[in-house]
């Protein structure tokens, strides 16, 4: 039974399966979120924000925890040149803040125009507060992870026009796509020799 129990344990931290990775994910889905909306419900609640502004923010500082844990935690992505991983994961996250944000605002305004939810307690808050849980819970699993999965965290053809990008804002530039190439191999080994 001890066994059992450590092998599971060693599977949900360290196997790639879909079902483990997807456990993980939801872990750390769960972190950011719970950044994202405590960020987003404080700057409704308390500073006023309108929805789409509190959720942008909120959406924002979830991201950052969520791109940083599940590089290094949920998909195991050190053999993923960290800088395609951004442009990658700022790609994906755009799509989910617009979705999110003017999901949010598309349900909140909706929800606002059903009288009877008045009846059973609901107040302008929580019209938020279902818009933002509904959405955010499609958002996430319809998009975020499957496109993290299969895409962010995945060596790809495209990383070499994400390095290419970067290298267009940053001092050492790049004369052609041999030396991006040779940069992601590079990359790709030094992360083989500390494994």
């Amino acid at each position: 039974m001890n066994e059992k129990v450590k092998k599971f344990g060693s599977d949900i931290l360290n196997s790639n399966d879909l079902v483990f990775t997807f456990i993980r994910s939801a872990g750390v889905a769960q972190a950011a979120s719970w950044v994202d909306l405590g960020t987003g419900f404080v700057l409704f609640a308390f500073a006023h924000f309108t929805p789409w502004v509190s959720t942008a923010i909120g959406a924002f500082a979830g991201g950052v925890i969520n791109c940083i844990l599940n590089y290094r935690f949920t998909f195991h992505a050190q053999t993923c040149p960290w800088k395609a991983v951004v442009v990658k994961y700022f790609l994906v996250w755009i799509g989910s803040l617009l979705l999110n944000s003017f999901g949010t605002q598309f349900l909140y305004y909706g929800l606002m125009h059903w009288p009877w939810l008045e009846t059973l307690g609901f107040k302008k808050d929580g019209y938020f507060a279902a818009a933002r849980l509904i959405v955010s819970g499609i958002v996430s699993l319809g998009w975020n992870f499957l496109l993290q999965k299969n895409f962010v965290y995945q060596n790809r053809k495209f990383d070499k026009y994400a390095l290419e990008f970067l290298n267009l804002f940053s001092k050492k530039k790049h004369h052609n796509s041999q030396e991006i190439n040779l940069e992601i191999s590079s990359q790709s080994m030094e992360t083989e020799k500390v494994e």
